[in-house]
């Protein structure tokens, strides 16, 4: 079982991913925008964060970014989970730093997929 931090600005997004979380035998801790992600993965230590990118404050590349070169934060894969569905977007997300990006609505496995794989890379 994994800790994994759900950073999502939409109430009912972030009860979607956290039951899917959840479902897979996660225990899933929540942040509303990009800054109080940052907070909580400080002090929560996840081995996991689910991200989504358009996001008051701090939008999900800017706060992957800042996480990837944070020495205390860079061993936290980052998965985007946004509705920006361009390969640009998808693209510009890895170079922030991204371990992996899913289109919203997550297809059915594709998030337990990818939370597979990026766990099983560490």
């Amino acid at each position: 079982m994994a800790k994994i931090l759900v950073v999502d600005d939409s109430p009912t997004q972030l009860t979607n991913l956290v039951k899917m979380v959840e479902s897979q035998g996660h225990q899933a801790i929540t942040a509303s925008n990009g800054m109080q992600g940052i907070e909580q993965a400080r002090s929560e230590q996840p081995d996991l964060i689910l991200m989504d990118v358009v996001m008051p404050e701090l939008n999900g590349f800017q706060a992957t970014r800042k996480i990837a070169k944070d020495a205390e934060l860079s061993r936290i894969p980052v998965i985007l989970v946004t509705t920006k569905d361009q390969e640009t977007d998808k693209v510009w997300g890895e170079r922030q730093g991204a371990a992996g990006y899913i289109v919203k609505p997550p297809k059915d496995g594709e998030l337990a997929a990818m939370i597979t794989k990026v766990l099983g890379n560490r």
